[in-house]
């Protein structure tokens, strides 16, 4: 009698047992599994172009850049970097600037390759090639328009004058180890060359970067402005780009808004 009563007991507290573990267990994981789960954002393709109107070898990979930008309008973010060491066989880029050649240097440290050369295509800071190639262009614009974006960022544009141009920013996504990058463009301008490698043709340039900061991010709300630079005209059409990149040089988020004057 004793035993027929304890053997069912003992069974029924086992069962209880089990399925408190198994609740206690399921209620655990699943909180968990939402803490660790990262948000990801629309993807966002910058094309870095170091180019150059001392370059013969630039023409086709600037008029590349240009294609894909109107094929892709929303989704990919040109830019034009004019480097300044073609300027010593005779024709100086109005658009040069030692800084951008110091910005390309950074990068191919980075891809641990042994020098600048141009063209040379950055694509989101990640990786580089020759930015005339096509074939090369169309593959990696598959892969990474794909791939989402760990940060998303919402620009609105405020005072806009002839000297500087006044905007908030909105991120979202993590911010460590992060800064923003605020680059103005210019739509395009059309350059007679009359020396160099280029002489005697007539250039059009497009997306060039005339103007640049970075700000540290601390906040995911702030307030900023970029001056525009002198060789800017009042018709010139322009565009604010915001990025936002790791310590490492990847971008991981980009906006861009056109500007009225």
């Amino acid at each position: 009698m004793f035993k027929k009563i304890i053997i069912p007991s003992m069974a029924f507290l086992g069962m209880s047992l089990m399925a408190f573990y198994t609740a206690k267990y399921e209620n655990r994981v699943e909180p968990e599994n939402d803490v660790v789960k990262e948000k990801s954002y629309e993807s966002a393709v910058v094309l870095e172009l170091f180019t150059s109107q001392g370059c013969s070898s630039c023409p086709p990979a600037d008029m590349l850049l240009e294609k894909v930008k109107k094929q892709y309008p929303e989704s990919v973010y040109a830019l034009s970097y004019h480097v300044d060491y073609w300027n010593y066989i005779g024709w100086e880029d109005p658009f040069s600037k030692s800084v951008y050649t110091k910005k390309q240097r950074e990068y191919n440290r980075k891809f641990k390759y042994r020098g600048n050369y141009t063209p040379q295509l950055v694509i989101n800071g990640e990786e580089h090639f020759v930015g005339s190639s096509q074939s090369k262009m169309y593959t990696k614009l598959n892969e990474y328009k794909i791939k989402k974006a760990s940060n998303a960022i919402d620009i609105n544009i405020g005072k806009t004058g002839d000297n500087s141009i006044a905007f908030d920013y909105a991120i979202e996504g993590d911010l460590i180890g992060k800064q923003l990058r605020i680059v103005l463009v210019l739509d395009e301008r059309t350059t007679s060359v009359k020396r160099g490698e280029n002489r005697n043709r007539v250039l059009k340039n497009s997306n060039i970067v005339v103007a640049e900061k970075y700000i540290p991010v601390s906040a995911k709300k702030g307030e900023s402005s970029i001056t525009v630079p002198k060789l800017v005209s009042s018709d010139d059409k322009l565009t604010l780009i915001v990025l936002i990149e790791s310590n490492d040089l990847d971008i991981t988020g980009a906006a861009k808004k056109p500007i009225s004057r």
